[in-house]
């Protein structure tokens, strides 16, 4: 008897019909850009004809260690939401609109229902972001990873104009600090979540605690990460070039993500304390967790900073919590000693 693939552990089949499930999943992404749909050897995409000197803004990232709360629960039809916005988010802290999204899913057996619950997080993402979702890659490695466990990584490419470009070019002593709400951890800062909360503490992730409101250990760690594409546009329509500069809060906080947009010779100076969701709260007490450590771990409530013109606070306020966004004053941009490398700075109230 001959020797076939699916006895090596890969299933042909399997995965031309995970590719058929994923056919309108795509589908309800699509923008007027895409020339081709899922199926072929690569995807295809125009570049937007209103956009004066495009500039393509790409970006990668995975969703570190929250990737394993899905094999934990059960649950796997948010995590895909997250694989788009840790790209996407990276993607328009330039001013681009997001474009399209790749995704690689790898894993040791196809299970495609598993698969198409990852996917369709994906999709959702990419719907929320306003770009397609254009294609992607499966891949089976039979022996190389655990049952039912699954590898994840994202690519986001955007476009903005050149005269269009956010960053620290554009910020300038003066300017105000508005600090964008998150939905809780995003995808940073899990392997010191997971120590604390379910090694040192003991707690279960179907465990219900009142300081979590009553929903489950679980169910807080595992809120998608918030998308804020829409939110950014928003910006851009009603400050024009009073908007200097975004900040996607990721690991590493407000201290090692803000100097990424500041210019030499100045420093942010932190004189707001944005409200700290329940779980931050929960990890530093239950650690606990020096009051540093948390800051330079998680995004503490913030998911994005906006660096806007004095002038245009107000515009900049409005405009956010228009567009269905908690918004809270952080600080300002002051000047340093000329040539020092930023820096963040808080001052304690």
């Amino acid at each position: 008897m001959s020797v076939t693939y699916r006895d090596a552990g890969v299933d042909i089949d399997a995965g031309d019909e995970l590719v058929e499930r994923i056919k309108p999943l795509a589908k309800s992404t699509r923008i007027p850009e895409v020339v081709a749909d899922v199926g072929g050897f690569a995807g295809l995409c125009a570049l937007p004809s209103d956009i004066e000197d495009p500039l393509l803004v790409s970006g990668t990232d995975g969703v570190g260690t929250k990737i394993q709360l899905p094999f934990a629960t059960g649950k796997h039809d948010t995590i895909g939401i997250d694989l788009v916005a840790m790209s996407v988010n990276d993607v328009i802290t330039t001013g681009a609109r997001p474009l399209f999204f790749l995704d690689y899913f790898a894993c040791g057996k196809l299970d495609v229902n598993i698969a198409e619950q990852v996917i369709s997080g994906i999709a959702e993402g990419c719907r929320q972001s306003g770009c397609a979702l254009l294609g992607g890659e499966t891949a089976e490695h039979p022996g190389g990873f655990a049952d039912g466990e699954y590898e994840l990584a994202g690519f986001a490419v955007g476009v903005v104009s050149r005269r269009g470009v956010l960053g620290p070019q554009r910020v300038k002593a003066g300017d105000r600090l508005l600090a964008v709400a998150s939905s809780g951890l995003h995808s940073n800062g899990f392997s010191l979540a997971r120590r604390v909360l379910l090694e040192l503490s003991g707690l279960r992730l179907d465990q219900k605690l009142p300081e979590l409101d009553g929903a489950s250990v679980g169910e807080a760690l595992l809120v998608p990460t918030k998308i804020y594409a829409r939110a950014v546009k928003a910006l851009q329509s009603a400050l024009g070039a009073d908007l200097h500069a975004l900040c996607h809060i990721t690991g590493g906080g407000l201290p090692g993500n803000l100097p990424r947009v500041l210019p030499k010779g100045t420093l942010a100076k932190i004189t707001e304390q944005p409200p700290v969701p329940a779980i931050f709260k929960l990890i530093e007490a239950r650690g606990p967790v020096e009051k540093d450590e948390m800051r330079r771990t998680f995004n503490l409530g913030v998911g994005l900073v906006v660096v806007v013109s004095a002038p245009a606070y107000e515009r900049a306020r409005e405009a956010l919590v228009a567009a269905g966004e908690q918004v809270f004053p952080l600080g300002a941009v002051e000047a340093a000693d000329d040539g020092a490398e930023p820096s963040v700075v808080y001052v304690e109230g």
